[in-house]
């Protein structure tokens, strides 16, 4: 892609320099409440049918990326739009998250990426959340109801008590080994998750407690929290 615009060039270029959030928006509808997690200063790439996201949130896209196999690419400024071919390893989201990371950013948003018809882009969406931890970007992926985020080998993380009633943890590398769990109703020390056996799920925090913490030695682990019924 090539950006000639040089007001358009510098206006990026200080946004990365200020190391903003990158908000990447996928293809699941996301209901515009979530309008109020924006920051005036995010930097958006929409993913192919994503940008329609960005009328639910009112909000504009500074990069499109996608094959448009979802979605009619959209008319705008031709220096926005990255189109895809449609024969490719990467979805468009993981493109996205490469861009986001070749850019410098060190945090990411994924709206739209959970839920929707199918599973299997959720599933890679969870991949490629886990990808971006691994180079370093502090990634989070969200809807109307849950919250998930990583928790990184050797890392420890402090979830304080806020709107979220369950708490899960699940491997992501198929076996996360010297898990600890405390502030939990079930808490684990030095545990073991495996993928075959979902001991971690469901979760919540014990009477009390206002913060869950959660480390583990060996083995990335994602985390899901989930709003009651």
């Amino acid at each position: 892609m090539s950006r000639t615009g040089s007001a358009r060039k510098c206006k990026t270029e200080g946004r990365m320099n200020e190391m903003s959030r990158c908000v990447i928006l996928s293809a699941c509808p996301v209901q515009p409440e979530l309008k109020r997690l924006l920051r005036s200063d995010d930097f958006i790439i929409a993913c192919d049918a994503g940008y329609r996201n960005c009328e639910r949130l009112g909000c504009k896209p500074d990069i499109i990326v996608g094959d448009f196999d979802s979605a009619p690419c959209p008319q705008q400024n031709a220096d926005d739009i990255v189109v895809l071919p449609h024969v490719k390893d990467d979805t468009d989201t993981e493109y996205a998250a490469k861009l986001a990371a070749q850019k410098g950013f060190d945090e990411v948003l994924l709206l739209g990426a959970l839920g929707g018809k199918r599973v299997e882009h959720t599933l890679a969406n969870l991949c490629t959340g886990l990808g971006l931890e691994q180079r370093g970007v502090r990634t989070t992926l969200l809807d109307e109801r849950s919250r998930i985020t990583y928790v990184m080998p050797g890392e420890t993380r402090r979830y304080p008590k806020e709107k979220y009633f369950f708490f899960s943890a699940f491997p992501m590398e198929g076996r996360a080994q010297g898990v600890c769990e405390r502030g939990s109703y079930y808490e684990l020390t030095d545990a073991e998750l495996t993928a075959s056996y979902p001991l971690g799920v469901s979760n919540e925090y014990a009477a009390g407690s206002d913060c869950i913490t959660i480390s583990t030695r060996s083995g990335a682990l994602v985390v899901v929290e989930t709003i009651a019924d």
